[in-house]
């Protein structure tokens, strides 16, 4: 190295730290949560004791009252949050849509849920949802409304799709009560000669709830080729509730005209016979 470049050396050394690009800042390692208030009694029906966290809001009442409770926003980390706040049904009316929380402490915001007159009694579902800084958080709800409780069920469109080993049998399961149902659906299928399906339906949902439909479908490779077939799917809820329906699969339209003009063959042959043996020999 020449005299000149020694010299040169600090100078391009610092040249080179101001070329190199900024290091990023940390990252916050303790993000903001959202949760409702520890503690609160969500209008009755809320926390069940002072110091009991709660993941989701659970609130009671009867139609035409108005529900409190509170949302807490906790933010453990070194630099304030800024997080916006909506609700998700129509009956959540919130005391701020923006809110700002500074570092190491948290804001608590009242809402409320206003209950409309004529609302049938059961379980309604809503949210709070929180977002800022890149990510949102769905704080669940739950509002019990009271009042005499109604199961009912339906299954609808029962149909029968494809032939042989692609079969497909294909419904609708309606939830037409006021209260969530978890039922169970059974399959049973009748050809010309007897039973040929009979098992519990896959791909029930564990929750159904009121008002809700689903529309499921059964693979049935077993399926006859040459029969006419009814399937009925019924429908049984824990409390003993049941629906049913049933549809008919005929794989080959032809087959039920052609047996029953065998069977019409078959009637005019024994009346034949008959007819023969009482006028006697000729």
């Amino acid at each position: 190295m020449t005299p000149r470049t020694r010299a040169a050396a600090p100078l391009l050394a610092a040249l080179a730290v101001l070329a190199a690009p900024p290091v990023p800042a940390a990252a916050d390692a303790a993000p903001w949560t959202a949760a409702p208030v520890t503690g609160a009694k969500g209008g009755g029906g809320g926390g069940r004791g002072p110091q009991e966290s709660r993941s989701a809001f659970y609130l009671e009442g009867t139609p035409g009252t108005v529900l409190e409770d509170k949302l807490s926003v906790r933010n453990p980390g070194d630099r304030p949050h800024t997080v916006e706040l909506r609700g998700t049904g129509p009956w959540i009316s919130l005391a701020a849509r923006r809110v700002d929380v500074p570092p190491r402490t948290r804001a608590d915001v009242p809402l409320t849920v206003t209950v409309p007159a004529g609302t049938p009694p059961g379980d309604h579902s809503a949210a709070v949802v929180v977002s800022g800084g890149g990510r949102w958080v769905r704080v669940p709800m739950t509002v019990r409304v009271g009042g005499p409780a109604l199961s009912a069920l339906s299954v609808e469109h029962v149909r029968v799709s494809g032939t042989g080993r692609s079969a497909v049998i294909r419904y609708a399961l309606v939830n037409r009560g006021n209260t969530a149902l978890a039922p169970r659906l059974t399959i049973r299928a009748e050809g010309l000669f007897g039973e040929l399906l009979s098992r519990p339906a896959s791909g029930v949902p564990d929750r159904l709830p009121p008002g809700g439909s689903v529309r499921l479908e059964e693979r049935w490779p077993g399926a006859p080729r040459l029969d006419r077939v009814a399937v009925r799917v019924t429908a049984t809820a824990p409390d003993g509730t049941r629906a049913a329906a049933s549809g008919s699969y005929a794989p080959l339209p032809w087959l039920g005209p052609a047996l029953a003009g065998l069977g019409v063959l078959a009637a005019a042959a024994v009346a034949r016979r008959l007819l023969r043996r009482r006028r006697g020999p000729a």
